[in-house]
């Protein structure tokens, strides 16, 4: 299995950027899709964005399309997210995931998850 760990979070003011990172350790980082979500409190947890293990599809969540950007390295076995323009609709706990499959979107077919990193943009 896979142990995924993330960083990066913080507080920033609307309109601000952080970039999340999700450093992975255990069997081979470039074998899995790997995606981002988040939950808010009292929500459910939404799918963020994916990439495929070689990086060739990757996969945004409506709310997020041309302001987040998904990456990974896979010799540095990292996983990245770059969120640029942020609202305070995007408040909430960024988890990293990995999935068997090449590339996911849905929260059951993810399998190995991080603890989560806080996210919080203030207006």
């Amino acid at each position: 299995q896979v142990q995924l760990v993330e960083s990066g979070g913080g507080l920033v003011q609307a309109g601000g950027s952080l970039r999340l990172s999700c450093a992975a350790s255990g069997r081979t980082f470039s074998r899995y899709g790997m995606g981002w979500f988040r939950q808010a409190p009292g929500k459910e947890r939404k799918f963020v964005a994916a990439i495929s293990w070689s990086g060739d599809r990757i996969y945004y969540g409506d709310s997020v399309k041309g302001r987040f950007t998904i990456s990974r390295d896979n010799a540095k076995n990292t996983l990245y997210l770059q969120m640029n323009s942020l609202k305070p609709e995007d408040t909430a706990v960024y988890y990293c995931a990995a999935s068997d499959f090449v590339s996911a979107t849905r929260h059951p077919d993810y399998s190995y998850w991080g603890r989560g990193t806080q996210v919080t943009v203030s207006s």
